[in-house]
Order: structure tokens, then C-alpha cells, then sequence
């Protein structure tokens, strides 16, 4: 097959972006380096046979709230789990939040703070579309709902700056809301850490956060399948160091590169100009995450019940202790209480490990580059909050924030951001443009969470730069992504 168009690197948003231009009725060739498809949202045995978990990403907020995914109809194709309790945030070994779905639940147990949580995020609930619609596209649009636009960045910036503790009295609500601001690697308090928790606190309470059944792999083969359905061809193992490897023979009019601004600089330094390339070379990216997956012989054993009920939990403290953790990776350091997420999801998939054994996904932020292994770290973290958790340990697999650069060259540093996300960089990703995905070389486009609207698995950035190519390089509108049996 001579392709009309060639996607590099089959994550998400390559995916994503291969799928879209082979839905408009073109002959598309997917290249990807590993042996498998799925980039940030691959599935292993990494422990013992019989263990399934997640290489990156575990849960999935935006898998009903992405556009991309709502049109190519993904509840459809694949079982996503949508759990009562979306998130839990433990203080201590007693004390915990718990982020009902349901909004009204979740504040009867707060307290006094329960009523200024309610108004914090019932807006955003309210006007979800709205929220999503702005923080899933590039800024420099205008809005389609400017009420929940002006909504949502009064928000963010209230829990992103130095007042964010005005509108609460104790510690559960404020932990709450700064524990999904830490899924962002970055200062807390912080514009864009702020708006990732009021992005994802609001879907916390909308549809919730979903957990796809057979893991994370289970999102990528379906786009995969649905690739190959429409004529696409997929070619594993072959990574690519120069688009001259793409180009020669084939002369597709398209190139789609889920790379980082590195790794497109590298591929790609001689057909960019000089002017665009130190625009690469200035961006930025952040510090880095050291993961830990453990096969149990039993589930966790929270001193607090109310944690073993919710699939993703964080190990946080209060929302002081959390900002003086990050602020420590910031400098460079590795904190004594660091703060921790975990995710359980065999508590939803029981086909995730063997029958009464049980699989825990866990991580932590570190400095960028970090070889440090976080095994014992994250181990005595949770045995804080979990007594007894050694205990019940039949395996464990670690990867450093290195090695997570070397599993995949787009993680610089080991930041799974792909890029530093900062207000500055949330318009410049990579650069500031109407249409940031188009590269000045000839019929070239970036796909990765380095461009708009950045990272989570959502195949967003991929749909975004398939639509650009599609107008430009070859006439053609969006396709229809609906799904049929």
C-alpha cells in the first residue's frame, strides 16, 4: 500500500489521528517503535502471569468526557466502569474525603466546609459541556460557553493562588480539591495544577471517573481495530529517527508525529527552519513520576474501610503537607511524606489478577531524570495509611523516572506531561499559533499532549491535527467516528 498519509507512534493520539484520516477515506500506514500499540495506555504482566497492569495510565476521567471519544462512541466499543465513588482522599489513617459521584453526598460528610464545597464545583457540574469544551481545546478560541468559561477560570484561580485557602475552614475539602491538583506535576498552589482540579473534580461529580475493563490496553486496540477496519495498516517495531525514512519510496502528503518537540527536532532538523527550531529547543518540560505496580495476595488493608471502595485513593496528607512535597521535588529533593496515588482496580476488574488476589497501581512525583527506585518509599507510605501492607505483597515492579523516558522518548525526564504544564505553556504547546499542530515543514503535524489541549488520554491532540491536515493538505472535512457493529 502506498500511504496518502503516515502517522508516527501509535499512543492515544496517533491513534487517534491515524483513525480520523482513515475515516475520511484514506490509505493510512501507522509506525510505531515498541511491539505493541498503546503508548501511555498499554497493559502488562509486569509483576507475576496473571497480573494485568497498567505501564501509564489506570484511570480515565476524560474517557466519557472527550469529545474525540464521545464521537468515536467508545462506551460502545469497550466496557468502561464507572465506579460510586470516584476518588478518595485520605488526611491520615482515620480521616478521609470521599468524592461521591454524586455531588450532594459527597458534602454531607464535610461538614461545615461541605456547603463551600458544594458551591465551588456546582457550577462547573451544572455547565460541564461548557468546562470541557474550554479545557479541551486550544485557549485561543472563543468560547462556546462563556458563562461557564469565566466560571471555571474564576475558580482556577482562586484554588491557584495565594488565597486558595479563603473559602474553607478545615483540612478534608481543601485536601480534596489540592489531591486532584497534584494529578498535574507541578506547584501547588498553581494555575494550571488549579485548573486540572477543577477540570477533574467537576467530572468527579458529572459522569464520573471510568475505569475500561481488561485495562488501559483495552482503549488502544479498540482504536487499532477500528484503524485496521477502514484500510489502515499498522507496522510495530520500526522507530523512526529521520522523516527521510518516512518519505522515501512512499511520498505520503501527510506526516503526523506523536513525538515530543524534541524528538520532532530530531526527526525533522533538516526540513524545519532555524527560527522554529529554537522554538523547540525553548520548551519546557517538567519534573518526573517513579511508579511502583504491586501483585497482592489480598486487597490493601486501609485502616480507614471507606479506601478500599474507591478504585483511585491519594495518599496526601493535608493540602499544606502536599504543597511543602511539591515544592521539595521542585528544588530538586525527594520528601519523607511525598504524596502518592493509587489506583486498585481489580476492586472493579476482577479479571485484573487471579481470583482473590488483587493488583495495586501506584505512583510519585520526582525530580526529572530521577534513577531513584521509589519501591520502599511508596511501601511505608502506604503502610501509613494501610497497616500491614508488606504483608500481603507477592510482587513488585518499579520504574524510575528514567526508565520511563526510555520506555517512551515523548516522557522527557520522566515527565508523562510531555511538557511542563505552566500558563505559558498551555499557549505555547510547542508554540503559540491558531493551529499548533502544523509544523513549517512540508505537510509535517505534530499529534502528541505536546500540542493542544496537552496531556490525559483523550486522543485530542491527535483528532486536532488529523482535522488540520484533512483541511489543508488535502480538502477533505472531519469524518464521522460513529461506531457500527
Amino acid at each position: 500500500m502506498k500511504p496518502d498519509a503516515v502517522v508516527v507512534g501509535a499512543g492515544p493520539n496517533g491513534l487517534a489521528a491515524a483513525v480520523t484520516l482513515a475515516r475520511a477515506g484514506l490509505k493510512v500506514r501507522m509506525i510505531e517503535g515498541a511491539q505493541t500499540v498503546g503508548g501511555g495506555a498499554r497493559t502488562a504482566e509486569l509483576t507475576l502471569p496473571g497480573f494485568h497492569h497498567d505501564v501509564c495510565s489506570a484511570v480515565h476521567p476524560m474517557a466519557l468526557a472527550s469529545p474525540y471519544f464521545q464521537a468515536f462512541e467508545l462506551e460502545k466499543r469497550i466496557e468502561l466502569r464507572v465506579p460510586e465513588i470516584s476518588y478518595a482522599h485520605a488526611v491520615d489513617a482515620a480521616t478521609a474525603g470521599i468524592a461521591y459521584r454524586s455531588l450532594a453526598r459527597t458534602v454531607e460528610d464535610l461538614g461545615p466546609d461541605g456547603e463551600r464545597y458544594l458551591r465551588l464545583f456546582q457550577p462547573l457540574v451544572q455547565r460541564v459541556d461548557g468546562i470541557t469544551d474550554v479545557a479541551m481545546h486550544q485557549l485561543l478560541r472563543i468560547p462556546r460557553d462563556p458563562l461557564g468559561s469565566l466560571l471555571y477560570a474564576a475558580r482556577t484561580v482562586e484554588q491557584g493562588g495565594p488565597w486558595w485557602n479563603a473559602r474553607f475552614t478545615g483540612d478534608i475539602a481543601p485536601a480534596m480539591v489540592t489531591g486532584v491538583s497534584a494529578h498535574c506535576i507541578g506547584s501547588l498552589p498553581g494555575l494550571a495544577t488549579s485548573g486540572t482540579a477543577m477540570l477533574l473534580g467537576a467530572l468527579a461529580h458529572a459522569g464520573g471517573w471510568p475505569l475500561p475493563i481488561g485495562g488501559s490496553q483495552s482503549i488502544a486496540n479498540a482504536m487499532a481495530e477500528d484503524l485496521l477496519n477502514h484500510g489502515g495498516e499498522i507496522v510495530l517495531g520500526s522507530p523512526i529517527t529521520d522523516l527521510a525514512e518516512v518519505r522515501d519510496g512512499s511520498r505520503p502528503r501527510a506526516i503526523l508525529l506523536d513525538l515530543s518537540p524534541a524528538g520532532l527536532a530530531q526527526v525533522a532538523a533538516a526540513e524545519l527552519p532555524t527560527s522554529y527550531l529554537h522554538k523547540l529547543a525553548s520548551f519546557r518540560y517538567g519534573n518526573g513520576v517513579s511508579k511502583v505496580d504491586f501483585a497482592l495476595s489480598e486487597p490493601v488493608p486501609w485502616a480507614n474501610p471507606a479506601l478500599g471502595a474507591a478504585p483511585t485513593v491519594h495518599l496526601g496528607g493535608t493540602r499544606g503537607e502536599m504543597s511543602r512535597a511539591e515544592a521539595e521535588v521542585a528544588s530538586g529533593g525527594y520528601p519523607r511524606q511525598p504524596f502518592v496515588l493509587a489506583c486498585q482496580p481489580s476492586t472493579l476488574d476482577s479479571g485484573r489478577a487471579p481470583s482473590g488476589n488483587h493488583i495495586l497501581w501506584t505512583y510519585t512525583h520526582v525530580p526529572a531524570g530521577s534513577s531513584v527506585d521509589s519501591t520502599e518509599t511508596i511501601i511505608r507510605r502506604v503502610e501509613q495509611f494501610a497497616p500491614g501492607f508488606r504483608d500481603v505483597i507477592l510482587a513488585t515492579h518499579s520504574i524510575t523516572a528514567h526508565q520511563y523516558s526510555e520506555y517512551n522518548p515523548n516522557y522527557v525526564g520522566g515527565d508523562f506531561s510531555a511538557g511542563a504544564l505552566s500558563p505559558r505553556q498551555l499557549l505555547k504547546r510547542p508554540v503559540i499559533s491558531s493551529d499548533p499542530w502544523r509544523t513549517p515543514a512540508k505537510g509535517v503535524y505534530l499529534c502528541s499532549s505536546s500540542t493542544p489541549p496537552g496531556p490525559s488520554v483523550h486522543g485530542l491532540c491527535g483528532w486536532y491535527a488529523a482535522q488540520s491536515a484533512l483541511k489543508r493538505e488535502f480538502g477533505l472535512p472531519s469524518p464521522e467516528l460513529t461506531y457500527r457493529t
